[in-house]
């Protein structure tokens, strides 16, 4: 599935965005994230449509790299989540439909989590009071990273841009990206892509 890629410039203009809302204002104006920014009804986020894309096994690109603190305190690094698939999930507290697909997520944490799945959460937006008081209502029990300054978000835009929030991007054991889902992430569509890359061979 084709999707534009933002200039690196346009991304770190709609970073901003995501800690003081509208979000991603800096998209072109053909992009109907951009058109929602600008109307954003009092929302306080720019929701994707649910799009998927996925990449082949033989077409995917580098191994990502970031780095950054969970709200535990504890360091951790794209190199240290290696040799298992990721999922990771762009969120914060306020954010209507992170709400909606934070059971599924977590529902979907503990069915693959024997099976080496790890997931991820990276907060754009809270404070660490903030972000655990949504853990504890919905049940989280997965880590989370604090990225306020957007270190996270701006180096997944190296290998595909969340250009929404929540976004959901599924890495292979390798640690490059295999899907992204922007918008909510649907149980059945999350499990898919999540089997998906659990049933290849390395």
């Amino acid at each position: 599935m084709s999707d534009p890629t933002p200039s690196r410039r346009h991304v770190l203009a709609g970073l901003a965005g995501v800690a003081a809302l509208p979000l991603l204002v800096a998209c072109s104006s053909d992009d109907p994230l951009a058109q929602q920014a600008g109307n954003a009804d009092g929302k306080n986020y720019i929701a994707g449509d649910g799009s998927v894309l996925e990449i082949a096994q033989g077409e995917r690109g580098e191994s990502v790299q970031f780095s950054s603190t969970l709200f535990s305190g504890e360091e951790i690094t794209a190199e240290q989540m290696q040799g298992e698939p990721v999922v990771m999930n762009f969120w914060y507290a306020a954010c209507a439909p992170c709400r909606v697909e934070a059971p599924d997520l977590q529902a979907l944490h503990e069915e693959f989590e024997s099976d080496g799945v790890q997931f991820l959460g990276v907060n754009v937006r809270d404070t660490v009071a903030t972000a655990e008081a949504f853990e504890r209502n919905f049940g989280i029990t997965y880590p989370s990273v604090e990225d306020l300054n957007g270190q996270v978000l701006l180096s997944m835009t190296d290998y595909v841009p969340p250009q929404a929030v929540p976004t959901t991007i599924v890495l292979d054991r390798q640690g490059r990206v295999s899907a992204r889902i922007l918008g909510i992430a649907e149980r059945g569509t999350l499990r898919s892509l999540i089997t998906t890359v659990l049933d290849e061979q390395a």
